[in-house]
């Protein structure tokens, strides 16, 4: 008969395979969000609720939450600068509370919280490499649902996490990357065929005109493929 750990340690052996099944089949920020939060709930003990704290160009913001209380939780440590998530982040530490109604160390964010239902909440910050993306955040309306095994395994969910999630955002910002140099390649040609320029000619006119206009260089070609596309004759027009 298997033990509690070896139950424990198999869970999260399905959840870690779960999470790179899902980068492999799929390499999208969004379903890779969703799939930790899901696994979290399903595999990480006591987690009723879960969602993520993503740090953006110096914002903390909440994506792929679990509920709506998720998102109000999270909206009040924000806003207060105070609480499990914010601290984990901040800290480059793991957070948890047991009682919200007896929490003292956030007092600002203690009560509204509790006000919501919830009891428990344990916060993991993710990163990879010394880079925080962020962290992930489990809760519970159960007094004291988060043990200190529960801590030690989801210490390592959060890095296999951490770890699907930096794959997903490097492989989405390859496709924008290799996007945006095809756009650019396209309106290249349009103003080397329009103006008679060479490839460099052509390529410092759309820069000119993005440092003149303070729009980023991809979206002044995209604007010019589109334009030409708009307006170049239709074939069998007369």
């Amino acid at each position: 008969m298997s033990s509690p750990d070896t139950d424990i340690g198999e869970g999260l052996e399905a959840a870690f395979g779960s999470l790179a099944r899902t980068l492999q089949a799929e390499p999208d920020v969004d379903a890779t969000l969703m799939a930790i939060v899901k696994a979290a709930v399903d595999h990480v003990t006591g987690a009723e609720e879960a969602g993520i704290s993503l740090v953006e160009r110096g914002r903390i913001l909440t994506v792929a939450p679990t509920s709506e209380v998720v998102g109000t939780i999270d909206e009040v440590q924000y806003r207060t600068g105070q609480g499990p998530c914010v601290e984990a982040i901040s800290a480059h530490q793991v957070f948890r509370t047991g009682d919200l109604t007896a929490e003292c160390r956030w007092p600002a964010f203690s009560p509204e919280a509790a006000a919501t239902g919830m009891r428990s909440m344990l916060a993991f910050r993710l990163f990879v490499n010394g880079g925080t993306l962020g962290s992930l955040n489990l809760y519970s309306r159960a007094i004291d649902a988060f043990s200190d095994r529960t801590e030690r395994d989801g210490r390592v969910f959060a890095s296999h996490a951490a770890i699907a999630l930096r794959g997903a955002q490097t492989e989405a910002n390859l496709h924008t990357a290799l996007g945006n140099r095809d756009v650019i390649g396209m309106a290249k040609g349009i103003l080397m065929e329009r103006h008679g320029l060479d490839p460099v000619q052509a390529f410092r006119m759309l820069v000119d005109t993005s440092q003149a206009t303070n729009l980023k260089l991809h979206h002044i070609a995209t604007w010019l493929v589109e334009e030409h596309s708009r307006t170049k004759p239709r074939g069998g027009a007369r």
